[in-house]
């Protein structure tokens, strides 16, 4: 185990922090100019794009978000096999950096050159930078969870930056040089991985199997392990409905803030990239906030478990939709068929209450249900789903542009909260199947403000 903590957590967990920031900046910021990209027109003599329409660019946008993740079930079982997850992380970096310079080549061939190593990168970091978090932290660590939030908030900084910079040079100036900018972010990330390593020593290597570590890693999982198995089958459809609403931001979202959102503010006309930044920047500010918030919640003797959180979560998502619908009527009572900003400002802030209550519970769960010889391969399984999310999300969409916003919102936010309110009923006979698992060794290490 790594020594040595900052705010008392193990030092290596602010060196993955840093590595994930700046990772997370070269995705958002890609992200966020991506559809923007596609349907920019040709025709532009200051900054000409694709010219895709919206259903091409929606489809390409849903494709993408489900390889970026799907590939992480290949990342993992390649860390667990051959490479080891610290092996693994660095690769995916690199990759990442070619994927993100050939965006920058204004060529077909290299643009979607750049899309394949981007996907191979992320499936081959993501899983694996998540599970050496876990890894820092012995098994029932009531640390764990905030660890994870801090990391989260890590994530996130990187993701306000990356629609403010890259979204600006590359919506603003020119397209290319935004995605120069998320290569260059990569290469920092890439250098705080490789100099802080000597905190993350033990942490993310390939364990060297013995024979009799061959012969257990053989054996079939017993009961235990196969409840908790199935219960985290059912937090892994919970993570897909929420990641088909929530990345709904940099598709349909991203779309409908562009042509149906008034966006001048103080006489201003914001950047339509620069919303992309709104999850995040509230992520930073309500990250910690809402960790102290569930570590009073369960202080005080409340259910807190990680599906009661997850099904709260879903609830707060359908919320986020209802806001939209209010953004879709005032478009249809308009007369410029617009609706004021307010909404999109509200939908964010509540989809990320939604989010802290999903996303960082969801990938501490995991790493405190999967069998240890599937560590890898179930984190990876958790990005296979979350870029089903993602596909899922762009047919949704894509099939916007014929049903309409309203009808896609109405739907979005009425199964979240059917979905909700069903984790809820059942979350006594499903935490019995964990057996255990989140029950912790020694109190929580969270700081309350004096």
């Amino acid at each position: 185990m790594a020594k040595g903590t900052i705010l008392g957590h193990p030092t290596g967990l602010f060196i993955l922090f840093f590595t994930e920031l700046w990772e997370r900046f070269s995705y958002y910021g890609m992200r966020a100019i991506l559809v923007l990209y596609l349907t920019a027109e040709t025709t532009d003599k200051i900054n000409p794009g694709l010219g895709w329409t919206s259903k091409e660019a929606l489809a390409l946008y849903g494709w993408y978000g489900m390889f970026v993740y799907f590939t992480g079930i290949f990342g993992g079982a390649i860390a667990d096999n051959w490479l080891g997850q610290k092996k693994s992380v660095l690769l995916g970096g690199i990759f990442i950096i070619l994927g993100q310079f050939s965006l920058a080549v204004e060529s077909m061939t290299a643009f979607y050159s750049g899309l394949f190593l981007l996907v191979i990168g992320v499936g081959l970091l993501k899983p694996n930078i998540s599970t050496m978090v876990g890894s820092l932290y012995k098994s029932g660590d009531a640390r764990r969870d905030s660890g994870f939030t801090i990391f989260y908030i890590g994530i996130n900084i990187g993701a306000v930056l990356a629609p403010l910079i890259v979204g600006y040079y590359g919506e603003m100036v020119d397209w290319h040089l935004g995605f120069s900018l998320a290569g260059f972010g990569m290469i920092l990330g890439q250098i705080v991985y490789v100099f802080g390593g000597k905190y993350l020593k033990g942490i993310g290597d390939l364990f060297k199997k013995s024979a009799e570590h061959a012969h257990l890693a053989s054996q079939p999982l017993s009961k235990i392990e196969k409840d908790r198995m199935l219960v985290m089958f059912i937090s892994f459809l919970i993570v897909m409905v929420f990641w088909a609403a929530y990345e709904q931001a940099g598709g349909l979202m991203n779309l409908y803030a562009r042509d149906k959102i008034d966006r001048v503010v103080l006489g201003y006309e914001i950047p339509t990239s620069f919303f992309q930044s709104l999850h995040a920047l509230y992520v930073v500010i309500l990250g910690a906030p809402m960790a102290y918030f569930w570590v009073k919640w369960r202080k005080s003797g409340r259910e807190s478990s990680s599906l009661f959180k997850m099904g709260i979560g879903s609830i707060i998502m359908s919320f986020g939709f209802v806001a939209l619908m209010g953004a879709a009527y005032d478009v249809s009572e308009s007369v410029l068929n617009q609706a004021p900003v307010y909404w999109l400002f509200l939908s964010y802030f509540l989809h990320v209450v939604a989010e802290l209550s999903i996303s960082p519970v969801a990938l501490s769960f995991i790493t405190k249900l999967a069998p240890m010889k599937y560590a890898s391969l179930m984190m990876g399984t958790y990005f296979a789903v979350t870029g089903l999310g993602n596909k899922l999300a762009g047919i949704l969409g894509e099939a916007a542009q014929d049903a309409g916003e309203m009808a896609i919102f109405t739907g979005i936010s009425v199964f979240s909260i059917l979905l909700g309110f069903l984790i809820l009923i059942f979350v006594k006979k499903l935490k019995a199947l964990t057996h255990g698992a989140e029950e912790v060794e020694h109190p929580a290490t969270f700081v309350e403000p004096e």
